[in-house]
């Protein structure tokens, strides 16, 4: 009974914050369908009349990551005011990501569209909270439509092969992926790095991945679960655009995005990882990063 007890409270202490987090997104999906059924509402989604209940949302999430993580986000400023591409580096929960869509909802009453793996639109009674958040399929139509309607879009490149595979080095795992890339030259738009400090930190996965790793590409299904949610200080950092430039081909974009090729004033080897390797203690250590909650001289 002793250790049986014992390992239960274990797995409670491992997993009961990310437990905790999928039970509010999924409340927050129930919220919507109270406000769509009370309001009769049919409209798109993404529309303005579903303003009002996506700032109640936001707001909750808002409170959320300044009590569990006292959530910072810097740069707001080095967004355009028109569509662009923001690409970020993939915690292994994007809780972060989470509390960046609702704070700059907040700030600035903008709505940026996120590219999700095939998999989330799988997941069962999240329908309509994946239309107001404005969740959208990967494909080359989805993200030039949502672009030329003036949002910007986000994307992980390294994806879900990312969130379960790297680690507190906060090694990139993009591949040759460079579609965001080719969308970025169509559409004519910018690319804006960005990155959370001490995501991994925050919730990491288990070290053992070899097993993990082949059923992943086998399945292209997260099995892995995450663990943690120590409440360690998140500051979200968006990087300086990297401008359109109609003279540059697509494997040059990937380099800069990639390689830091000519990119503002950072020389390391990919912008996102120009922005880790400045704002983030590699590898990463949960104790600085808790007591990060308590240093204000770099608030």
């Amino acid at each position: 009974v002793i250790i049986g007890s014992l390992t239960i409270s274990a797995i409670l202490v491992f997993f009961i914050v990310p437990l905790t987090i999928v039970f509010f997104i999924y409340l927050s999906n129930i919220l919507l369908l109270i406000y769509q059924r009370n309001n009769e509402l049919k409209a798109d989604p993404l529309s303005d009349v579903w303003n009002s209940v996506r700032k109640t949302i936001a707001s909750f999430w808002d409170i959320y990551a300044r009590i569990w993580h006292g959530y910072e986000l810097h740069g707001v400023a080095n967004l355009p005011e028109g569509p662009g591409i923001l690409v970020y580096y993939h915690g292994a929960i994007p809780i972060d990501y989470l509390y960046f869509l609702s704070r700059l909802f907040l700030w600035k009453k903008r709505l940026c569209l996120s590219v999700a793996d095939h998999f989330v639109f799988r997941l069962p009674g999240l329908k309509l909270l994946l239309g107001v958040t404005g969740v959208i399929p990967g494909t080359r139509e989805e993200c030039l439509a949502a672009l030329k309607n003036g949002y910007l879009v986000s994307i992980s490149p390294g994806g879900v092969r990312e969130a379960l595979f790297s680690d507190e080095s906060y090694q990139l795992m993009w591949g040759n992926r460079k579609g965001f890339a080719q969308v970025a030259l169509e559409a004519k738009v910018p690319i804006i790095p960005m990155y959370t400090q001490n995501v991994r930190e925050g919730y990491r996965m288990f070290k053992e991945r070899r097993f993990f790793r082949r059923l992943y590409e086998s399945t292209r299904l997260p099995f892995t679960p995450p663990y943690g949610g120590l409440p360690v200080k998140f500051r979200t950092y968006i990087g300086k655009p990297i401008p359109y430039d109609p003279n540059i081909t697509t494997e040059e974009l990937v380099e800069k995005v990639c390689k830091g090729k000519c990119f503002f004033s950072f020389q390391t080897k990919t912008a996102v990882q120009a922005l880790i390797s400045k704002h983030q203690t590699i590898p990463g250590n949960i104790w600085k990063a808790l007591l990060e909650r308590f240093d204000r001289r770099r608030k």
